[in-house]
């Protein structure tokens, strides 16, 4: 499980160095990144609605129905276990990581409302309606940086 996330982790930040190279050497407008984030906040938010989320959601919900179903001796059963379990989980949350790009990859604000939104998915006994309001949120948020790209906080 942490390998996995430790991955991701190692492979977001190479995502962001190379294309924060990228939008200097072709010098991308602020604005015209900013529109990039809307757009990215608009795929977030209809990811939320998607028949992939709800299994990802389903199954990293239920610890223990995986550790009874999935379950595996030894040292590298245990890891085997943990990447499949990690995979569930990333499939569940990647697409609200990935938004903190465009909102920005150290405002707490955005950090903090992203981890009550996957506590949230996580914990509360109607995960749906979550996922609703989120999806609903952050496409209406993305559309209106579309529209006024300064409404992202990085802009």
């Amino acid at each position: 499980y942490l390998a996995l996330w430790t991955f991701v982790g190692l492979g977001a930040f190479v995502a962001a160095t190379v294309a924060e190279a990228l939008a200097a050497r072709l010098a991308l407008s602020s604005r015209f990144a900013a529109r990039g984030g809307g757009a990215l906040l608009i795929v977030a938010g209809h990811y939320q609605l998607t028949p992939l989320k709800d299994r990802c959601l389903a199954t990293c919900r239920t610890p223990l129905t995986f550790l009874m179903t999935a379950w595996r001796e030894g040292l590298a059963g245990a890891f085997v276990m943990g990447l499949r379990h990690g995979t569930w989980c990333f499939g569940c949350c990647a697409l609200l990581f990935i938004v903190l790009f465009p909102l920005g990859i150290m405002n707490l604000g955005a950090m903090a409302v992203i981890t009550l939104l996957v506590c949230a998915e996580k914990l509360l006994p109607w995960p749906r309606g979550t996922t609703r309001i989120a999806a609903l949120a952050l496409a209406l948020f993305g559309a209106a940086v579309l529209v006024a790209p300064s409404l992202l906080p990085r802009v």
